[in-house]
């Protein structure tokens, strides 16, 4: 374990102030994991400061009369190891100055108030800067509102509103199964973005979360709690209200935390709620693509989905975000955590010694671990996706903004990390050793992602797919009486797979069999009469009735659907119409020969450019492998492919469609399920003659394809990538 250094240089600077807590500041005792805490609130500036035991007697014997050095000695004699350092105080002062909680007699008060708040008003406007997709414009105090309504929503403020909560919570999801289709159904973009009513997202997005922010509000206000702000916050330029509810933060009771937390997540689930109930009336009426039950939807979509999958999610600073925090009792999660992983950087990477870190608990240490790093990888995803997301639809905003934001979140830290390395007094003894490990750092980086050949592989969908195939269908109209055959059966030429009954076909044949009988008495009684022209129209009559015989044997005979040649039954289970009617031409199934087989595939054509370089150009042959679904563990080899040189709607097989199980979006408007929404680009992959892969699938089996291409550095890799995404998202 690291000593703490006892003693500063730069004592001197506070060892004669008399500091003191400003009179109108307000002091919470609170518990976190077992230990207590002082939380210091300023009503006027809304800020907090968080002392543990040790500090807030400290701070308790700063009365504006005892000098800081007298109440450290004191602190000393009373607590020994555990007092402060001169360190610790002097950035305790600090920190408690800056926050405009601690009054000293360095400089006139009010020179002292104008310079923090200053300060503090400069602080916030860098901080907007650098959070450019996240702004936030302050409109009006909310105060006379909330005071208004909450002695009325008062009745249903307390744990039997939120036993009524869950049973309506749960009493909508219950009404919505049986129409679990067609809200599934209005899941597409040309639902959800029809012009006629694309009016209504905006409208049903400004509404919910109003009475989302409202809540948070209302609930704050219910616990005592003030909330001296209400404005709009821009996210990634789409406005969205939002109220100032951080003096929950100053609550005793943790529950109370979590509950103004997620008290705007419960109200919108109420509008959700009562908006699935009118959505599911208008669809009993016949109603469905009316005005009210479009604007129904788009509240479901709005509360019901994007709260949960948004405002639920603790890896953002929202509403799951604080849940997670007063739940785990870990405040200030987030800054923690960078604090955390700092320090971990700082000890074990640059060695340095008589480091604070921000915990001393083993679980808590660890909550902040798995948090920071959780949360990095998160902020690199949400950058990467929000940019390709907005240069996509506005391309010279998406640029501004991933420019701004790319040197908000990673340039400026970089300069900080380079400010630290040259000035910071704890590098004062190791500097050179320090600039020399992160000088080699960099270089070892720089080598790893920039120089350094590393694999590339691609990825894409594809089926099993047989070069010698017979589609089957039904010849007649029947009911399905028999099925001999179920795919994954061998069949030989002739072998029946389905037999059909039609007793309507047997009557006709019976029928049929007399007239042909009377029409020959009729030739035999017009030539003995000698009446040739009788005898004429009956040879014609019984012409047409062996026709008609012979049409009637043909469509008999079709009752038994025969293999048109050996192979292997696939495609449709014929079982699955077992005593159902079925038509003329209806699939019965497929007939495929298993020996002749080859890989349908399906790339992303932002993606499969490099598949149409020929080998010369590439500088090696292109490997690819072939991994079954169904046994992961089988890989094959193939040898030749044929690529398509030009992107592509119509899939290979609809099993590679969202509603076959595989990952292309397909256009809604088709029944088939095989186009797709956008061009893709297929190609037909020939396994190698000395992998059998014949014995181990079937056609119609979904296969993972991937390609192996030139090795290269991960940096060019990155790059290719990055630019073909973009060229697919943007038109320019």
């Amino acid at each position: 374990m690291n000593e703490r250094p006892t003693f500063s240089p730069f004592w001197h600077r506070v060892r004669t102030m008399r500091p003191k807590l400003r009179s109108h500041v307000q002091i919470t005792r609170q518990h976190y994991r077992g230990r207590r805490w002082h939380v210091i609130h300023d009503p006027t500036s809304n800020q907090f400061f968080r002392l543990n035991p040790v500090a807030y007697d400290f701070v308790g014997m700063l009365d504006g009369a005892r000098e800081v050095e007298a109440a450290w000695h004191a602190s000393l004699e009373k607590f020994g190891d555990l007092a402060p350092t001169q360190n610790e105080i002097i950035q305790l002062i600090s920190q408690l100055y800056q926050s405009n909680l601690l009054s000293c007699d360095a400089s006139p008060e009010t020179e002292q108030l104008l310079r923090r708040g200053r300060e503090r008003v400069k602080k916030k406007a860098i901080a907007q800067a650098i959070g450019i997709m996240y702004l936030k414009i302050r409109l009006f105090n909310p105060d006379r509102l909330l005071t208004a309504a909450e002695p009325v929503l008062r009745p249903i403020l307390n744990r039997w509103g939120f036993l009524a909560w869950c049973a309506l919570v749960l009493w909508a999801l219950i009404s919505v199964i049986p129409h679990w289709d067609k809200l599934a159904a209005n899941f597409n973009q040309q639902h959800i973005f029809d012009p006629q009513f694309l009016w209504l997202i905006p409208f049903a997005f400004i509404i919910t979360k109003a009475i989302h922010e409202f809540g948070h509000g209302v609930v704050c206000k219910r616990l005592g709690g003030q909330v001296p702000e209400f404005g709009v916050m821009l996210l990634v330029l789409l406005p969205s209200p939002y109220v100032d509810a951080s003096s929950a933060w100053a609550f005793s009771n943790k529950w109370q935390r979590v509950a103004v937390g997620a008290a705007g997540m419960m109200f919108e689930l109420v509008v959700a709620a009562i908006a699935c109930f009118v959505w599911i009336a208008q669809q009993e009426s016949g109603q469905g693509e009316s005005v009210l039950a479009r604007f129904c939807f788009n509240i479901m979509v709005t509360s019901g989905i994007s709260t949960v999958l948004f405002n639920a999610n603790p890896l953002m600073r929202f509403d799951g975000y604080y849940i997670l925090a007063d739940f785990l009792e870990v405040p200030n999660l987030a800054n923690r955590s960078n604090k955390m992983l700092l320090h971990l950087f700082q000890r074990f990477v640059y060695r340095l010694k008589n480091l604070t870190p921000p915990t001393t608990q083993a679980d808590e240490r660890l909550i902040l671990i798995v948090y920071g790093i959780l949360a990095f990888a998160y902020r690199i995803f949400l950058f990467i996706s929000i940019t390709l997301y907005v240069l996509g639809q506005f391309f010279a905003i998406g640029l501004v903004l991933a420019v701004w934001t790319a040197a908000a979140w990673f340039l400026i830290p970089i300069g900080k990390f380079v400010h630290w390395l040259a000035s910071s007094p704890m590098l004062s003894e190791h500097r050179t050793r320090s600039v020399a490990i992160s000088v080699a750092l960099i270089t070892l980086a720089v080598i790893t992602v920039g120089v350094i050949p590393m694999p590339d592989r691609r990825h894409g969908s594809g089926v099993v797919d047989s070069l010698a195939k017979t589609n089957i269908y039904f010849g007649t109209d029947g009911f399905v009486a028999v099925v001999h055959k179920r795919p994954g059966e061998r069949v030989n030429a002739g072998d029946p797979l389905a037999t059909l009954e039609n007793r309507d076909l047997i009557e006709q044949r019976t029928g049929l069999l007399a007239q042909v009988d009377e029409i020959r008495v009729m030739i035999r009684d017009g030539v003995a009469k000698g009446d040739p022209a009788v005898a004429d129209l009956a040879a014609e009559r019984l012409r047409i009735g062996l026709e008609n015989l012979a049409e009637l044997d043909r469509r008999i005979r079709d009752l038994t659907v025969l293999a048109p040649h050996a192979g292997v039954v696939a495609g449709d289970d014929p079982a699955q119409k077992l005593g159902a009617f079925v038509k003329r031409g209806d699939p019965v199934c497929t007939v495929v020969d298993p020996a002749a087989i080859r890989i349908a595939a399906t790339l992303d054509q932002r993606q499969a450019e490099w598949l149409l370089t020929s080998a010369e150009q590439r500088g090696e042959p292109l490997i690819c492998q072939i991994r079954l679904i169904s046994n992961v563990s089988t890989i094959v080899t193939a040898d030749r492919y044929e690529p398509v040189p030009a992107g592509q709607r119509l899939l290979p097989s609809a099993a590679l469609g969202f509603s076959g199980g595989g990952r292309f979006e397909v256009d809604p408007q088709d029944q088939s399920g095989r186009v797709a929404k956008r061009p893709q680009f297929n190609v037909y992959i020939y396994p190698a003659a000395g992998d059998n892969l014949a014995s181990s699938v079937l056609p119609g089996e979904r296969v993972v394809v991937r390609f192996k291409l030139p090795t290269r550095p991960l940096f060019a890799q990155w790059i290719d990538r990055l630019r073909k995404e973009i060229q697919g998202r943007v038109n320019i």
